[in-house]
């Protein structure tokens, strides 16, 4: 079943296309999200397009894009296990610097990697920056042991990583929002905090019906859209998000992703084409293109 649900928060009605699933006994739903105080016209173009996009996720990957991934993934798994540290601290030092680039964290990425595997600390950097990097370290180490799959605790577990020492509240550490958020930049309104646990328990609900039926890049593009729109911690989302995305690949034995901060303005346009328009191929695409620039495999 298909329909249309409203969503009301400070005034503002948001709209969003849901398709119920039964499976067994248990009913699954994928959301659309289809904009904010809409006219009948503008819901019915807005559902038009969304019922499009709750059938087209299988198609959102060429045979072409199929056949690159899969040569990536070959390469991926003939790597040398005798280069595997250098190949770790390198990667490692990337994605922590540009994943907390990404949110503003100014160490660069010399910096970065001399703290990180030389122990030398920056000089006139804060040292919640210092403690950033730090914690990103031990959260990409964690995922690289992780052998579970997609869970809450595995979020909850990497927001505590990631904000150690750096939320000044600690009520907010390793738990759900307690508290409404906004987003700079943005004209949506992520869910209130008392609606986090159910959106949570559908994106995984998501995740459980469709991480076997659908391409693990689809997947992955997929949850952190779901993710990032929920927001569900005061701060941190950005970087548990992408380290959500790795979790996913990994998990297909497929080569995790490094988003460069210098591809930043592109990387929030996507995600913003995905949340606002449904526009999912917006953002595999970017993520695709990542995949084809990069030439280090962890």
């Amino acid at each position: 079943m298909v329909y249309t649900e409203i969503q009301e928060r400070q005034g503002k009605k948001y709209y969003y296309r849901v398709k119920s699933v039964r499976k067994g006994n248990k009913i699954s739903k994928e959301r659309v999200y289809l904009g904010v105080n809409l006219n009948k016209k503008e819901i019915a173009e807005a559902v038009k397009k969304a019922d499009k996009e709750l059938n087209a996720l299988k198609n959102l990957l060429s045979n072409e894009d199929l056949n690159f991934i899969e040569k990536i993934k070959k390469i991926f798994l003939q790597q040398p296990k005798e280069n595997f540290e250098s190949r770790y601290e390198s990667f490692c030092a990337q994605f922590t610097y540009n994943s907390n680039a990404i949110e503003g964290n100014t160490l660069t990425l010399q910096e970065t990697a001399q703290l990180l595997f030389e122990n030398i600390v920056p000089a006139a950097k804060s040292v919640r920056e210092i403690k950033e990097a730090l914690n990103h370290k031990q959260a990409f180490d964690y995922i690289l042991s992780y052998t579970g799959d997609m869970s809450k605790k595995l979020m909850l577990d990497l927001h505590k990583i990631v904000v150690n020492e750096t939320l000044d509240d600690t009520d907010q550490i390793g738990t759900w929002r307690k508290v409404q958020v906004y987003i700079r930049g943005v004209e949506w309104l992520p869910p209130k905090p008392a609606e986090v646990p159910r959106e949570i328990k559908s994106l995984l609900a998501w995740y459980s019906k469709n991480k076997n039926k659908l391409h693990p890049l689809i997947v992955a593009a997929y949850f952190h859209v779901g993710f990032e729109t929920i927001h569900p911690f005061v701060d941190g989302n950005g970087r548990v998000g992408r380290l959500l995305i790795n979790v996913i690949l990994r998990k297909n034995k497929l080569p995790m992703i490094n988003i460069p901060h210098a591809k930043r303005i592109e990387y929030y346009k996507a995600l913003e084409e995905a949340q606002t328009k449904g526009n999912l191929k917006a953002f595999v695409n970017f993520l695709l293109q990542i995949y084809k620039e990069n030439k280090l495999y962890i």
